[in-house]
């Protein structure tokens, strides 16, 4: 297996926090202005990837001089910064690739970095965008969620509607179901029996896990008839 981690510059990045949910990485690739987060967490970057418009030429001379891979792209180009550290991190093998600095901020950027989890390149790759207890994966067939019971999971289209959606171990299950893209119904549905799975037949699904132990909606008393909700579907308590 071969994990590497990218940093990108979003705000609110703690690296040194983070950086334990990925305990044996290969490489760590800063995006252009992740290597701010990277440098405040006490470490240096493998690889320096971007335009570099976030750092001062001092900066990037300094991380250089240290040993870091610089590579740099002009600023007139068509993708972005951390597109092209994706890009880099499949063209050098990854299998893994975890994500922090991706969300936050800018909404525009979040949401083409959200995007970017569709990129053609990462098929076949385990990608996930880590912020704030919360990781966003895009899942092609199937995925399998672990986490702790009573977390929050969400199930989002991405790019149209997602066909035959089963689940197990999630509170409103789905057997061979259809999600939409303009309804909201696979918000706030609830892992229950962990590790949870979802598969997909056809389409892109959005897999969004809240670490929050069932803070957002789960009591652990309540007294939910989980085989007479089966296959009624995911809850919207938004």
């Amino acid at each position: 297996m071969q994990e590497i981690v990218i940093v990108a510059g979003a705000p609110g990045v703690d690296l040194a926090r983070d950086i334990r949910i990925v305990p044996r990485y290969t490489l760590l690739i800063a995006a252009d202005g992740g290597a701010h987060a990277v440098l405040e967490a006490g470490m240096l970057p493998d690889l320096l990837v971007g335009d570099l418009d976030s750092l001062s030429a001092a900066e990037v001379d300094q991380l250089a001089g240290r040993g870091v891979q610089v590579l740099r792209h002009p600023r007139e180009k068509d993708e972005t910064d951390l597109e092209l550290a994706l890009l880099e991190a499949a063209a050098r093998g990854a299998t893994d690739i975890t994500v922090f600095g991706a969300l936050g901020g800018r909404w525009d950027h979040s949401l083409a970095n959200v995007a970017l989890l569709a990129l053609p390149e990462l098929c076949g790759r385990r990608v996930r965008l880590v912020a704030e207890r919360q990781t966003i994966v895009l899942v092609r067939d199937t995925l399998t969620i672990g986490g702790t019971r009573g977390d929050t999971v969400s199930l989002i289209p991405f790019g149209g509607a997602v066909y035959g959606i089963t689940t197990g171990g999630l509170l409103y299950a789905l057997d061979d179901a259809t999600l939409a893209v303009d309804r909201a119904r696979g918000i706030s549905n609830v892992l229950i029996d962990p590790p949870a799975w979802v598969r997909v037949r056809h389409g892109l699904l959005l897999v969004v896990h809240h670490d929050d132990g069932g803070a957002h909606q789960w009591r652990g008393g309540d007294d939910y008839d989980v085989d007479r909700l089966g296959n009624s579907g995911v809850s919207n308590e938004h």
